[in-house]
């Protein structure tokens, strides 16, 4: 030890304190370290974060931690060094926002590219598009599946046209003026229950006799039915007579169980048919049961304007067309025309009319769906 020191101590003074410049005071909550921009602590963790090394701190020679018990005291009070070590967390943090700047960014413009590295796997299963060769089906399932929806569109179909409705082509002017030749008609299945006759198919369906949840039409419905001589070919026309009625034309008026049926003259007019030009009326007639509807009739004089008395039985039907005059129904006899109609040969009952095309009109030739288009009688509901 110098003299100069053992005086100094000896005199009772203190020695001259040496600055630390690797032992910086602690910084107070948000005041600048001096260590660059960005904190050290937050610093450390972002580059924690980024997956990079954070260099540890080397001490600065001529520190307090070197400095043995007889170092001597400085002359000069040495000037601050600033630490080193803030500047590589520095970088890392920087290298860091780089790294998170090039990962590909999901947004609405598309799937972002894949990078290499196995970054695909880090999407989660459910966002993923499977590629073609990730549990592609074979050709064989995608046969399978077409085979399923033409199963299940056949399945409703077939419900559809057996139980619920059933599409019709009027093909005779034998119940003008409410239905045309070239009307299309949908048809309500359930309405009078089920038969063997009411699939609608080439084949009957195993019902046996009778009818599964009948029910009996009323007077005035309109009627697709069995024709009761072949029990296949499809005939429509209007319920007149119930069981136990009794039905008959005098001078061109319908008598129901003795009393006339009322009919009001709507129209007059003349029209060219096979037979020349003949006078036609159309007249309202109300049925005893307060049913109305247009008839059209080309006056007295015709076949079957005066009949006998029909008296219908149990489980049968009386039906007419209401084209009187140009008809056959149940007034001829069931050898050459419709006859008495058992309720087995029921199908349904005629709703709407559907679409409707003037004689001429084909469906090969789309031209004419055009030019025989009749709109005006497009969804009718019927009497």
């Amino acid at each position: 030890m110098s003299e100069d020191h053992k005086r100094d101590l000896t005199d009772g003074s203190e020695p001259t304190p040496v600055e630390t410049p690797d032992a910086p005071a602690a910084a107070e909550p948000g005041v600048d370290t001096g260590a660059g921009e960005v904190d050290a602590g937050e610093a450390a963790f972002a580059a924690s974060e980024s997956g990079l090394p954070v260099e540890a701190e080397a001490p600065v020679e001529g520190s307090v931690a070197e400095a043995g018990p007889d170092a001597p005291a400085p002359e000069s009070e040495p000037e601050p060094v600033q630490s080193s070590a803030p500047e590589p967390v520095v970088a890392a943090v920087a290298a860091g926002t780089a790294a998170a700047a090039s990962r590909p960014i999901w947004s609405d413009q598309g799937d972002a590219p894949f990078e290499d590295g196995g970054r695909k796997d880090k999407i989660p299963a459910a966002a993923r598009v499977r590629d073609d060769d990730d549990g592609g089906r074979s050709a064989g399932s995608e046969t399978l599946e077409i085979v399923k929806t033409i199963v299940v569109a056949l399945a409703i179909a077939f419900v559809l046209r057996v139980l619920l409705f059933q599409p019709f082509t009027i093909p005779s002017a034998s119940m003008e003026p409410n239905l045309y030749e070239g009307d299309y008609i949908v048809v309500s299945k359930w309405t009078y229950g089920y038969s063997k006759y009411s699939s609608g198919l080439p084949i009957n369906l195993p019902l046996g006799e009778g009818r599964v949840f009948g029910r009996a039409p009323e007077r005035g419905d309109i009627v697709v039915f069995k024709l009761p001589r072949d029990d296949r070919t499809d005939y429509i026309k209007r319920v007149i007579g119930l069981p136990g009625d009794r039905i008959q034309m005098i001078g061109n008026v319908l008598h129901i169980n003795g009393q006339p049926v009322n009919d009001v003259v709507v129209s007059r007019s003349e029209v060219e048919d096979v037979f020349g030009p003949r006078s036609m009326i159309q007249a309202r007639e109300t049925l005893p049961n307060g049913k109305s509807f247009l008839i059209q009739d080309f006056g007295p004089g015709g076949d079957l304007d005066d009949t006998p008395v029909y008296e219908v039985p149990a489980g049968h039907y009386f039906m007419m067309g209401d084209n009187r005059d140009n008809s056959i129904d149940s007034r001829v006899q069931e050898s050459a025309g419709v006859g008495l109609v058992p309720e087995e040969n029921l199908v349904g009952k005629a709703e709407i009319i559907a679409f409707s095309w003037s004689p001429g009109a084909s469906l090969l030739n789309p031209v004419s769906w055009f030019a025989n288009v009749r709109p005006s009688r497009f969804f009718r509901v019927l009497d």
